[in-house]
């Protein structure tokens, strides 16, 4: 490798791991393979060694990285405080800046940026998707193997889309609060119900609701998959787009995208013009669950008769270490009884993109899961993740269960207006 720049990660990230392995049995890829380079301490290694000469960048050692689904289940439990959310992000970045990539990335990366990141392309694309799964074309491209397995996970849209913008939900009562909620790129097209419920809540809970119409994706999606470049763009787009408003606070009702907003200021460390705007911004991203604990919300008196088991999405509960709000929510709502599935915070395969990279470990994982949410035999499964709702709901069909799956929120949404689900 001589003469070619070192791996983006930094020294004193790389060499804050000691190599305790108390992340292995936490890792979803290594529990499933037990493989070292499958785990968190083995994919540092590989990082290392590539970044100081010791091996090339071939497609082997960066599959290796690809298969990681970025859950940061072992950041969470790590004693060193490892930043491995971060390292991987740099890690693949610099994979792309150097050419060293193979081109099922840099096709990835191109489909982020051209399409996820475009609102009227999105559009395009989901509007093709639906119209597909509708006549049936994805399962028939499916049994002919034009298209692999991971047709079968994609998002099915529920209910309209959600265009709104501007201020959506006023309070009926004293206004508490004036928030801004994020609607996202996928969020919209795929869930627009959840958005609707999210903003009818916060509203019963004294807030003033309001969708800017500058903001965009979020750029999770783009930094997990290493184009740093365009999740700062996204970033400084939505910047500019929620502090015009000046909100009390940001209400994000996605997992993923929370946590990467709450991220910007590291994102945008480097950037004079934006590093304080996007700690400012940062600070004032809440995860919709959180800021309705936080209030305190209302509780609801109508009661919803239903078994619930929650699954924890991983940007939850190990980047944004949140796992209690959602459970305060769901145990607030009368009637409602809540089974805890086993490794409810384990990954249940959906990752972003990774159903799609990395079907067969994605599928693997999630048959799993199913395994630990239908053995408590609960009416619905709750998540709080637009793409693990999407990943259990293909679990469902997968398996034929009857268990119904709902972000925490449209729970308590329905507990408010005494509806069915």
């Amino acid at each position: 490798m001589t003469g070619s720049r070192p791996f983006a990660p930094t020294d004193d990230d790389l060499s804050q791991c000691v190599r305790c392995g108390l992340c292995l049995e936490h890792c979803p890829t290594y529990a499933e393979t037990r493989l070292e380079t499958q785990s968190p301490r083995g994919r540092l290694y590989l990082i290392r060694a590539i970044s100081d000469g010791v091996i090339e960048p071939t497609p082997n050692a960066l599959g290796h990285l690809d298969s990681c689904l970025q859950c940061r289940n072992c950041e969470a439990v790590c004693p060193s405080g490892v930043p491995y959310g971060r390292i991987m992000e740099q890690a693949r970045a610099d994979a792309l800046g150097r050419g060293a990539a193979p081109f099922s990335w840099r096709l990835r990366a191109l489909f982020l940026r051209e399409v996820i990141a475009r609102p009227g392309r999105l559009r395009m694309f989901a509007a093709a998707l639906r119209a597909s799964q509708r006549v049936g074309l994805l399962s028939l491209a499916q049994r002919l193997r034009f298209v692999g397995t991971s047709a079968t996970l994609a998002p099915r849209t529920r209910g309209q889309p959600f265009t709104d913008t501007g201020l959506i939900a006023r309070p009926e009562g004293e206004e508490r609060a004036r928030v801004a909620m994020l609607s996202g790129c996928i969020m919209p097209l795929a869930y627009g119900d959840v958005h609707r419920a999210t903003a009818r809540v916060l509203a019963r809970n004294g807030c003033a609701v309001s969708a800017p119409a500058a903001q965009g994706c979020c750029g999770a999606l783009h930094a997990h998959n290493g184009d740093l470049d365009t999740a700062r763009a996204l970033a400084r787009r939505n910047i500019d787009a929620f502090l015009n408003e000046a909100p009390d606070a940001i209400v994000v009702n996605s997992a993923g995208c929370a946590a990467a907003m709450k991220e910007y200021g590291d994102l945008l460390t480097g950037d004079a013009a934006y590093r304080d705007r996007a700690r400012e911004m940062s600070a004032l991203v809440k995860d919709v669950h959180e800021y309705l604990v936080g209030l305190p919300f209302e509780a609801p008196t109508e009661t919803l008769d239903l078994s619930v088991t929650y699954q924890d999405p991983c940007h939850l509960a190990h980047a944004q270490r949140i796992s209690a709000a959602p459970r305060q929510v769901l145990n607030a709502i009368p009637g409602l009884r809540l089974a805890e599935m086993e490794d409810a915070d384990r990954c249940c395969g959906a990752a972003g993109v990774y159903s799609f990279t990395q079907a067969e470990m994605s599928i693997r994982l999630l048959d799993e899961k199913m395994l630990d949410a239908l053995n408590t035999g609960a009416d619905v499964i709750a998540t709080a993740n637009p793409g693990c709702l999407a990943q259990l709901e293909a679990g469902v069909r997968r398996g034929g269960g009857r268990a119904r799956v709902r972000h925490v929120i449209e729970l308590l949404d329905r507990a408010y207006s005494a509806t069915g689900i």
